[in-house]
């Protein structure tokens, strides 16, 4: 989670209170151990209401959560604006998480400042609400399912668009987005989880092929708003023809 960006769960249930346990990336999201602050109290934050107009823009407008929306309504996981996204302050280096105890996104307002960011933040980790909605995943004892949930996300919501590389002055040619994506996935473990780097990179090898082309509810790699356009179409045709089967 590094550099600002939006990369993986917050995840679950603390073990413990002690320093050498895993604390699943909370440490990131002080907010989520506080006592929740009247909507009134929060309305009074600057920070709190702009990220919740960004989120409502992404939520109406953006065709790669339309489609992960529509997808999870379809796969019996519909999700809604005042249960399942959370707009706190977080550590100064996360721009969310999805906090798969409570089947919440969590979207830090403190670091989220642009819509174009709150677009690729939402798109990441609805792909981690979906994954957690369709499959069972084991995010807290089983490295290989977040790594496979992180490799996805990173594929798939645009975060490796050259665009964005090019943002972060990173430049490359052939096999530069599955590099990107490999190299994001590793980061989020690393950030959220206390294992060594040599146990995420084999954690992200060894699943990276099949999760990489694992393309639902996409179809595609949505490497432009244009092809996201494309897909939530297609996505919307096969319904409809699966109705008329």
């Amino acid at each position: 989670m590094g550099e600002g960006e939006a990369e993986s769960p917050p995840a679950a249930e603390r073990k413990g209170t002690e320093e050498e346990e895993d604390d699943f990336g909370y440490r990131l999201f002080p907010d989520r151990n506080k006592k929740p602050q009247s909507f009134l109290v929060r309305s009074l934050f600057t920070f709190h209401n702009k990220c919740q107009l960004m989120l409502k823009l992404t939520l109406e407008t953006n065709p790669y959560a339309r489609l992960l929306l529509e997808a999870l309504k379809q796969s019996g996981c519909t999700v809604f604006n005042d249960r399942h996204f959370s707009c706190e302050n977080c550590d100064g280096c996360v721009s969310g998480g999805f906090d798969a105890a409570t089947s919440q996104i969590v979207l830090c307002q403190n670091n989220i400042r642009q819509q174009s960011h709150m677009n690729r933040v939402v798109t990441h980790e609805l792909i981690h609400a979906f994954d957690h909605c369709r499959a069972h995943v084991d995010w807290f004892k089983n490295v290989k399912h977040l790594a496979c949930s992180e490799i996805r996300a990173a594929n798939l919501s645009g975060d490796c668009t050259l665009m964005n590389e090019i943002a972060r002055f990173k430049f490359g040619l052939k096999g530069h987005h599955q590099t990107c994506v490999r190299d994001r996935a590793i980061r989020s473990i690393l950030a959220v989880r206390k294992v060594s780097k040599e146990t995420a990179e084999k954690a992200v090898d060894e699943v990276f092929d099949a999760c990489f082309n694992d393309l639902e509810p996409f179809g595609r790699i949505p490497h432009s708003k244009a092809d996201a356009k494309r897909a939530y179409r297609d996505f919307q045709n096969r319904d409809r023809y699966t109705a008329n089967l």
